[in-house]
């Protein structure tokens, strides 16, 4: 059976670092954006099984373009995103989160509080912890 990792979409290297460590601790394999711009590049050539993102990346592409982008070029993963973001009272924040009824997971976050929405959204890992 193929393993079909999640995309971790996250600028800042200790919350990659965190996020991934705590992915694959969980059984999941990870795969990691820099920005939401490197995101859509990896989106449109490769399979994820869903997508953990920063609403706020560098460049042109948030994590509501992301979402965006997922609606209008692959449907089945708009429904499997999980959003995380440390500026749960902006705004555009709560606009995007009502827009897509996509779950959001407020840093700093426990790693059991991550691990569960992700079970929730995204499904259980394709395979036992390590």
């Amino acid at each position: 059976m193929t393993i079909v990792p999640l995309l971790v979409i996250e600028d800042e290297p200790a919350v990659m670092s965190f996020v991934r460590r705590a992915l694959e601790r969980g059984g999941y394999t990870v795969v990691g954006a820099n920005s939401g711009t490197e995101a859509l590049e990896l989106l449109a050539t490769e399979q994820f099984s869903g997508i953990i993102s920063d609403m706020r990346t560098p460049g042109n592409v948030d994590g509501g373009g992301v979402y965006q982008w997922l609606k209008a070029n692959r449907p089945e993963l708009s429904k499997r995103i999980v959003f995380i973001t440390g500026d749960i009272v902006n705004e555009d924040t709560v606009a995007i989160l009502r827009e897509t009824g996509a779950p959001c997971v407020e840093k700093p976050f426990r790693v059991q509080d991550l691990l569960a929405t992700v079970e929730i959204t995204i499904g259980k890992a394709q395979r036992e912890p390590v």
